[in-house]
């Protein structure tokens, strides 16, 4: 009996014809079942419409990207909606009427959680951060109206009737684009400030977000910045963009140069324009730039001077005249000099190189109470020296010739003498004394000159006028009335570096003619800077100049040391550079740089 049971046990199991196995009839129904209710399941899910693929933060993955993948992306987006009008990305219109700067001032009373429905504002500006909060909730930051800044809060709920939908207006906005904002003024409410006693942030709450120009670009990483020196002098556009102290400066720029002008509007001046285009380099000591006028078939020089030109408007009856514009000098580029440059000259009939002093102090002194509520600036120069500068009048003024010999222990010719062979042979020894170094061409003027640097400019942090230079140095100048070889004029320095120039006029003009003539022999000497003889400028002084007295401030020179800049290029909006070289990528395994592939990336 014992050996018949485990025969009866195998009897009384059943074949599971899936598996090979064989099992008691409960577990095979129990089986059996199990396999109906996945194939039912199997058929269900065959018969459904496939599951949304789970979507991706695209602006995320797109961090990730190098910027020429960026602005591929970027670009093949933008030009499909171009394509769909589905928005159009370049609007033709935006109808902005509300200005960010009143925002504080007009709804700065506002509480946590308040908000002031009854006027609709429409503004605009750049985006510089975008933040989500869910799906339905983001926070756009803004810079607009001459970059101010404004929190741009959008909910899904507010999205008003007829505009598009919540992601169809801010799917396909990024960082850097140009936005239009339809919305109204409120103070968000978030938990963690209430809690801590703080007000929400004042914000513009979005009923509408248009799009009205794409940044194709990668803007710089908000925490790096965009700092590169040079690429920020090559790409001023995206400096301004990403460094508000550039903005500031020019705009400091702009309200200097509008003071200047209105101090000489005041004052009776009348502004003029004088060409840029001349056939003699004249007014001032410096090498031109050449061109050529195919028409006449002749070379040109581009202006080094207004003086000339403006001269012989007070020959013809103006009594005050001034300009503002460019000059161009064909000479070095360092910190202080570029190329082209702004300037501010004026001339005053019946006026001397004594009343421009004063009207220098006080207008410059004047200039500088507007804009800092004091007369008191800072300036850091590139080896990280700091100066403490008082523009107050009156000024300091220090005489050359007797400065200069204070300073070298040796005693100068006459100032009629200064011209002289025997002079210049004399200087040479003084500098050789003095470990002072001139370059080639070595004439009296430049040596003079370099003295002067190395004694006289080093002492002038405040403002200081150097007064009375020798003749030779100042072929338009008038002679000192009471010291011979001498002119009246001055020099205005500040921070050991110049920024005006002004003197008596010299009307005379057989005197000028000479001057002219001792020029075009230090010009033979081989100095490029020296001056041509201008036969029409001699011409007009014989019809008669008035007694008159000009002036010219270097405006670059003025903003750097306002703004404190040590270098000319932060304060030219567009200063000369180099062509750019292209550096050549190194290639890998005798190919082309490799590139992670874009088409798998979400468009």
């Amino acid at each position: 009996m014992a050996d018949q049971a485990p025969t009866e046990q195998v009897a009384n199991l059943h074949l599971d014809e899936v598996t090979g196995e064989r099992v008691s009839k409960s577990e095979l129904k129990k089986r059996q079942k199990q396999r109906e209710r996945d194939a039912k399941k199997q058929e269900k899910a065959a018969a459904a419409p496939p599951k949304p693929a789970k979507k991706t933060n695209a602006e995320a993955d797109e961090k990730e990207l190098t910027p020429n993948q960026y602005f591929e992306i970027r670009s093949r987006a933008i030009s499909k909606l171009i394509e769909t009008k589905d928005p159009y990305p370049y609007p033709h219109k935006f109808h902005r009427d509300y200005d960010l700067n009143n925002l504080v001032k007009e709804y700065g009373h506002l509480k946590s959680g308040e908000h002031d429905k009854s006027r609709i504002l429409r503004v605009a500006g750049r985006i510089y951060n975008k933040r989500a909060s869910g799906s339905k909730l983001l926070f756009y930051d803004i810079r607009g109206n001459n970059g101010v800044k404004a929190q741009i809060m959008c909910q899904a709920q507010e999205v008003r009737e007829g505009a598009p939908s919540f992601e169809k207006q801010h799917d396909h906005i990024r960082r850097g684009d140009i936005i239009g904002v339809v919305g109204y003024a409120g103070r968000t409410a978030p938990k963690t400030k209430i809690e801590k006693g703080e007000e929400g942030e004042l914000s513009i709450f979005a009923t509408e977000v248009i799009l009205l120009s794409p940044c194709l670009h990668q803007l710089p990483d908000e925490y790096y910045g965009f700092k590169d020196q040079e690429q920020r002098y090559r790409k001023r556009y995206l400096d301004l963009i990403m460094n508000p102290k550039t903005a500031h400066t020019y705009r400091t720029r702009t309200k200097i140069i509008k003071y200047i002008r209105s101090y000489l509007d005041n004052a009776g001046f009348e502004e003029v324009e004088t060409p840029i285009l001349n056939m003699i380099a004249g007014g001032a000591t410096a090498k031109p730039f050449e061109s050529h006028l195919n028409d006449y078939n002749m070379d040109v020089f581009l202006r080094i001077a207004p003086e000339l030109p403006l001269k012989m408007l007070i020959v013809g009856e103006y009594d005050k005249v001034y300009e503002i514009g460019r000059l161009f000098r064909n000479e070095g580029a360092d910190l202080t000099h570029n190329p082209e440059f702004t300037t501010c000259e004026f001339y005053e009939a019946y006026a001397d190189f004594n009343d421009l002093m004063t009207r220098t102090e006080e207008l410059v002194s004047g200039l500088v109470k507007q804009l800092t509520g004091g007369y008191t600036t800072t300036f850091t120069t590139q080896h990280g020296e700091t100066y403490t500068v008082n523009w107050e009048a009156p000024w300091r003024r220090v005489e050359m010739i007797p400065a200069l010999e204070e300073a070298t222990g040796e005693k100068f010719p006459p100032g009629d003498q200064l011209h002289t062979d025997e002079t210049r042979e004399w200087l040479k020894g003084v500098l050789k004394k003095v470990n002072v170094v001139c370059p080639e061409p070595q004439t009296t003027a430049r040596m003079l000159d370099r003295l002067t640097g190395e004694f006289i400019e080093e002492t002038a942090v405040n403002p200081t006028f150097i007064t009375e230079h020798p003749k030779i140095m100042s072929p338009l100048a008038k002679d000192h009335r009471s010291k011979p070889g001498l002119t009246e004029r001055f020099e205005a320095f500040v921070c050991k570096k110049e920024i005006a120039n002004a003197y008596t006029e010299l009307n005379q003009p057989f005197e000028q003619r000479l001057r002219f003539e001792e020029q075009a022999r230090q010009k033979a000497q081989g100095d490029d800077e020296a001056q041509m003889i201008d036969e029409t400028f001699l011409n007009a002084l014989e019809y008669g100049l008035p007694p008159t007295a000009g002036w010219g401030l270097g405006i670059d020179r003025l903003v750097m040391f306002l703004t404190n800049n040590y270098s000319i290029k932060e304060v030219l909006l567009f200063p000369f550079m180099n062509p750019e070289q292209k550096k050549e990528k190194p290639l890998h395994d005798g190919g082309e740089e490799p590139q992670v592939p874009i088409e798998e990336i979400r468009k």
